[in-house]
């Protein structure tokens, strides 16, 4: 139970466990009853309730009103609205007001185009708005699902029936594109598409869930030039020809922002930066083509799939006459699926190029190295020579050195009765002969006496990795 202050009077809302208004007599003495309409005190849309109780949709075990947001901090919502005569008026709504049990709904009747920005990510945490959109435009519930979030890119489509009638015809895709910067900072743009047309009334209503603002305009801008026409519009599918334009123009530039970041590198010719190359900087530049590489892939089998889907739906309104409108939307759509496709060329080139030019890298490093190791190849040949010409120096004078060392220790007199040698004359012997060979015996077993000493590992610094 919880309450709501209207003046100084105090209104309880009392809810009852699944409780469904199901009979058409049920539902019409429901709208005869007296509502009172007010606005809340949290600041979101007036809404209107029955004052002798609430009706509520039964969704698996949760009851759901369709009332302003009590506990719900969803923003609003940017709403668009194109007229019969082509006049768009924009206004902000709150998912509770395209509830038709609203009583004053934001989407009129007399709409052509109703155009919505919303955010998915807001609504998917809160459950009553998740239900105003599940049920008032038959979205499926799997489409809030983690995995279609974190999905890459897809298309779906499902007629809507009730009573074995023909309602409406929804749709809904997501692409992405990753945008680079010169600085190698990059951004992913992100369309989330859902469409619903009404087939007793022809109206579209299109969503677009956590677009940019830029891309907001830019969707409005292309509806605003080159509105559908009446044939046009009984066709569910004539939204995505301007949804590729502007995907086309995205993918375009991301390609040419990577082709860019390629050619700086292709047109590099000073030789000390050749051959000190900066490999993280073109691994990361691989990365980001791989990346777009993959989203051009994702666009062209979206595409595909919408061509089939297109097909499927027209052979079953073959009987109906859409004066060319359906001839020239698949036109648009067969167009921009051979554009993406040859931008998927272009960057299948750039990546090729890319990796041309890291090899190109590593080539040029290795021969400088080379030339670099048959210079100290030369310079040790040279100082080879010079030691040969020292070692031949010190071995002539090495045996008189000798010589003349030995005889001018104490251990020899020369005087007037002639050369004597001492008695100790050993002991030079006893120290000299041990001490040479243990010196080289340490020089020879050195390595293996410290091995860890002489055979440390080399730790190469990594720098630290990019996100």
């Amino acid at each position: 139970m919880g309450g709501w202050r209207l003046g100084r009077a105090q209104f309880y809302l009392v809810s009852k466990e699944r409780q469904e208004v199901s009979t058409k007599a049920e539902r019409e003495s429901h709208l005869a009853r007296p509502k009172i309409r007010f606005t809340n005190p949290w600041g979101c849309a007036p809404s209107t309730f029955d004052l002798q109780f609430f009706e509520s949709t039964t969704f698996w075990s949760t009851t759901y009103f369709a009332m302003s947001g009590i506990n719900c901090s969803c923003p609003s919502l940017r709403l668009s609205q194109c007229g019969q005569d082509g006049t768009w008026q924009t206004s902000q709504a709150y998912p509770e007001s395209f509830s038709p049990h609203y009583g004053n709904p934001s989407i009129t009747p007399d709409a052509q185009i109703c155009l919505i920005f919303a955010s998915a990510n807001k609504i998917r945490t809160c459950q009553r708005c998740r239900t105003t959109f599940t049920q008032t435009f038959q979205m499926p519930e799997k489409w809030w699902s983690t995995s279609y979030k974190t999905s890459n890119g897809y298309f779906g489509c499902e007629t809507t029936r009730q009573a074995g009638v023909v309602t409406g015809f929804n749709t809904w895709a997501y692409f992405e594109i990753k945008h680079v910067r010169a600085n190698l900072t990059y951004d992913w743009i992100k369309l989330n598409i859902f469409t619903r047309w009404v087939a007793s009334t022809n109206q579209t209503i299109l969503f677009l869930f956590d677009p940019a603002l830029s891309i907001q305009e830019l969707i409005l801008q292309s509806l605003s030039n080159s509105p559908p026409s009446h044939s046009q519009s009984r066709i569910p599918f004539w939204p995505y020809s301007h949804a590729f334009e502007i995907i086309a123009n995205l993918e375009e530039a991301a390609v040419w922002a990577i082709r860019n970041q390629v050619r700086a590198i292709e047109k590099e010719t000073n030789p000390a930066i050749a051959r000190r190359p900066d490999y993280r900087r073109m691994h990361d530049i691989a990365r980001h083509a791989i990346h777009v590489n993959e989203n051009l892939d994702v666009s062209v089998q979206n595409i595909e799939t919408i061509l089939t889907h297109y097909a499927l739906y027209m052979i079953s309104k073959r009987e109906e006459s859409y004066l060319g409108a359906d001839e020239d939307i698949r036109n648009q759509l067969e167009f921009f699926r051979g554009y993406i496709a040859n931008l998927r060329q272009r960057s299948s080139s750039n990546e090729k190029r890319l990796q041309n030019e890291i090899q190109l890298a590593f080539n040029t490093v290795a021969q400088a190295n080379a030339e670099t190791s048959v210079e100290i190849g030369r310079a040790a040949q040279i100082d080879s020579s010079a030691m040969k010409t020292i070692a031949f120096v010190t071995l002539t004078f090495l045996p008189p050195t000798f010589i003349s060392s030995i005889f001018s220790m104490s251990f020899f007199q020369c005087g007037d009765n002639g050369w004597g040698m001492s008695n100790k004359f050993w002991i030079y012997w006893a120290v000299a002969v041990p001490t040479t060979i243990a010196t080289v015996l340490i020089w020879q077993y050195w390595y293996k006496l410290v091995p860890s000493f002489h055979h440390k590992p080399m730790v190469v610094p990594r720098s630290k990795e990019r996100v």
